[in-house]
């Protein structure tokens, strides 16, 4: 089987209809690399959607022009064009005829060109694609638009293993000993009964094969598939765990008519479970899933984000202690569950946020009447069964996905469905909204059709995947829980109900539970670490991402841990100090406000600057069990707060220098504060994690020549300072590539086209592409230019 990505594409924004034909002229459309997202290319505006980031959709043109000499079609020989996703309503042709469409943006497909391919009339292969994002509020969050994800090619013998055709299933793993099962299904493309054999190697990434199993015959009818099973034990497997994610290369290889083809994949070797009264366990020792919840943009690259932007961002989220991630509130891109498996996080996959009917879709700011009423609702009766089947098939042998999640606040109540259990609702998002907007409608659909649907789901997903939990995140378990909405679940999951779980852990006593989507607060914490029947949280959110925004500038949300920067915000390291098995400490400090009614919300900082005499409040996150806190050289006494889950004190600023240590057993960690001065430097940094890159690397992953240089305003002792000022790509002198400027600041609307950005809180980030040894140039007014060498 060879493979061949379709990387350069032409593009034009705007409808043509004349597009789709082989002999179409497309020399003066712009050219591009897939993926691609047109969305984030264009200005924000503010007549487009507060929901989806104010960026415009519309609809976009896409061709493509590949070699058939260069695919080296043999005679005989399948070819396949594959998508692994287009946002959305993507309409594909080949050398001019048309083969389907697809309305959904997160569902990969496929389509046979063989026919197509033999009667070209020449060496030019032209795919074209239309996209058609023109409903732009579909969504309460940033979907970008454009092919967003890899195109291929792939050629195969007639006899051959189809995409997901492959599945494998960890029986038991007893003694270091594992039990597996390797179903192969062979497609028969030839016209008539033929004869195969199949063989299947398990192996170590790199290494020799530490499994083979029996070769089979087997007869596979004309235009059939034929499923041959192997079953096996590997004594001494390497399990695969968020401590240590060993992953395994699974062969699959069959011999027809002389000639050998070869279908690899990686998998893992590991069991798990949810208990209604223990939690989670895997590998038969128990953990709590310390989880985020994450859409799929990354700021300036929209949705078409390459692997080694995620590597920088997973790496920060795993090493503040996160070991779960919930993909919110779809299937996300194969670079990132590619990433899961290798650095060993835990994944809830999720296939919808709707139903039948449409949720409310804010476009003016959030919760702003009257809402839109676009999106998949329109395209779920027809589409669903298709749509679950593929999130199932595409990540079946993932060692790192653990739950199917059937929906996301599909039971909010109004939005649109209503029970005559209650008259008023009251709950998430609900203080603001017009008192008819909470009352009971009998007029509106009834939630009970809810159950229903749920039902229908979940046996889709039982008899695709049995090996794997089906799950829900309840946004109104206080009436899904009396319709029978949860009664099918094998995990219930709960969105910021934690006051609910004693009492539904007694009504539900074989259920397990888990928190799926939760605030940042320590009790939500607690709640997980008191009850061993909770598996665990997911907090929303762990980054920044564009949309379901509150009102012109601001364009996205800052509920995560990181910024769309990737940088770490102050609850950060709070979260570490509660999740973080590693020995932290962290000072910040902010004037103190006995008035404010929730002190904890306040914008805390890294800095020691106040007039004299000022009332300070000063913050310590840390895990260690003994701490000193100093100002100069006087200690200052701090008092653990039970309801924060930090250390604080108050006092009057007195001008020098603040520090910690913090001590763990033999452990110990420092941090300090001081003054800070001018900027007088522009620091770069390029960031790198030579250990995860080693292990990506190991686990063959591969990573884009892109380099992440890190761009912060210093003072002259090398501190950060919270300096805002335009700092510029110089593109004469640098002999690179820019490909994007991100500073995390929700309410910059500079375009990102632009070769230059204001820091934000004294930092941005830069993404450059570029031969080894070539620079990038970075200017800012009053200071030298910056040079990096890549």
């Amino acid at each position: 089987m060879n493979t061949f990505q379709i990387i350069d594409w032409r593009f034009h924004l705007g409808e043509d209809r004349n597009a789709w034909q082989k002999h179409y002229d497309d020399q003066q459309w712009q050219t591009v690399r897939v993926p691609h997202d047109w969305s984030v290319t264009q200005d924000f505006v503010k007549e487009a959607s507060s929901g989806t980031g104010y960026l415009p959709g519309g609809i976009g043109w896409y061709r493509a022009h590949y070699s058939l000499a260069e695919l080296g079609v043999e005679k005989d020989q399948i070819v396949q064009l594959r998508f692994d996703g287009v946002y959305k309503n993507a309409d594909v042709w080949v050398n001019g005829y048309h083969l389907g469409n697809r309305p959904s943006g997160y569902s990969s497909f496929d389509f046979d060109i063989t026919e197509m391919i033999r009667m070209a009339p020449n060496d030019d292969v032209v795919v074209a694609v239309r996209v058609d994002h023109t409903d732009l509020a579909d969504s309460r969050w940033y979907n970008g638009s454009g092919i967003n994800r890899p195109v291929t090619f792939v050629v195969m013998e007639e006899v051959f293993v189809d995409r997901y055709d492959v599945t494998f299933v960890t029986e038991e793993v007893a003694n270091d000993a594992a039990k597996v099962t390797v179903a192969v299904k062979l497609s028969n493309h030839t016209g008539e009964a033929t004869q195969a054999e199949v063989a299947v190697e398990l192996r170590e990434l790199g290494g020799n094969s530490c499994l083979v199993f029996p070769t089979q015959p087997v007869t596979i009818a004309a235009c059939r598939k034929q499923e041959v099973v192997f079953r096996g034990e590997l004594a001494g497997a390497a399990l695969w765990s968020p401590a240590t994610p060993n992953l395994y290369e699974l062969i699959t290889i069959v011999k027809h008519d002389g000639k050998e083809s070869r279908f690899v994949q990686k998998t893992g070797i590991r069991t798990f479970s949810f208990n209604a009264d223990t939690g989670f366990e895997i590998n038969e020792e128990a953990l709590k899933l310390k989880g985020v919840c994450l859409h799929e943009d990354a700021g300036c690259f929209g949705t078409a984000v390459p692997t080694v932007v995620w590597l920088r961002r997973l790496q920060k989220l795993k090493d503040m202690g996160a070991n779960a991630i919930r993909m919110a509130h779809n299937p996300h891109s194969q670079n990132l569950y590619d990433l899961c498996d290798a650095l060993g996080f835990l994944v809830f996959d999720e296939a919808f946020d709707e139903w039948e009917n449409p949720k409310n879709k804010w476009w003016q700011g959030h919760n702003v009447y009257p809402p839109k009423f676009e999106g998949y609702a329109k395209d779920f009766p027809a589409w669903h069964k298709k749509d679950l089947v593929d999130m199932v098939q595409r990540n079946k042998n993932r060692p790192a996905i653990v739950a199917w999640s059937i929906g996301n606040e599909i039971d909010y109540p109004n939005d649109p469905y209503q029970n005559p259990l209650f008259e008023e609702m009251t709950g998430n998002n609900d203080n603001n909204k017009p008192e008819e907007e909470r009352q009971y409608n009998p007029n509106r659909p009834n939630t009970l059709r809810l159950t229903t649907i749920g039902k229908t789901l979940g046996k889709i997903l039982r008899r695709e995947d049995p090996t794997r939990p089906v799950t829900l995140a309840a946004a109104f378990p206080e009436l899904s829980s009396q319709t029978g909405l949860l009664d099918d679940l094998d995990v219930v999951g709960y969105n910021y109900k934690e006051h609910l779980y004693e009492a539904d852990h007694c009504r539900f006593p074989d259920k397990p539970f888990i928190g799926s989507e939760n605030g940042h607060g320590y009790r939500q914490w607690l709640a997980v670490v008191e009850n061993d029947y909770i598996s665990g949280q997911f907090l929303w959110t762990g980054i920044d991402y564009l949309g379901e925004a509150h009102g012109w500038p601001i364009h996205g949300s800052g509920a995560g841990l990181l910024t769309m920067a990737g940088f770490e915000k102050s609850n950060y390291w709070l979260r570490k100090s509660w999740w973080s098995t590693e020995l932290t400490a962290k000072l910040f400090t902010l004037p103190s406000d006995s008035h404010a009614e929730h002190p904890e919300w306040l914008p805390v900082f890294r800095k020691w600057n106040y007039p004299p005499a000022t009332p300070v409040e000063i913050r310590l996150y840390t895990n260690g069990e003994n701490i000193t806190v100093k100002n100069n050289d006087e200690v200052i006494p701090m008092m653990f707060d039970k309801q924060t889950g930090y250390y604080r004190s108050v006092r009057e600023f007195v001008a020098g220098k603040l520090t910690v240590t913090a001590t763990r057993g033999e452990e110990s960690v420092h941090d300090s504060l001081q003054p800070l001065g001018e900027a007088t430097q522009l620091v770069p940094l390029v960031w790198q994690d030579r250990t995860a890159v080693e292990r990506l690397q190991k686990n063959a992953v591969s990573l884009e020549e892109i380099q992440q240089v890190q761009l912060t305003f210093c003072d002259k002792d090398g501190q950060r300072t919270f300096t805002e000022q335009q700092i510029w790509f110089d593109e004469q002198a640098s002999d690179c590539q820019l490909l994007g400027i991100e500073n995390g600041d929700l309410a910059d609307i500079t375009p990102y086209t632009v070769a230059g950005r204001r820091s934000y809180q004294g930092q941005l980030i830069a993404y450059v592409a570029g031969e080894p040894g070539s620079r990038a140039v970075f200017c800012t007014e009053g200071l030298p230019p910056v040079t990096v060498n890549l």
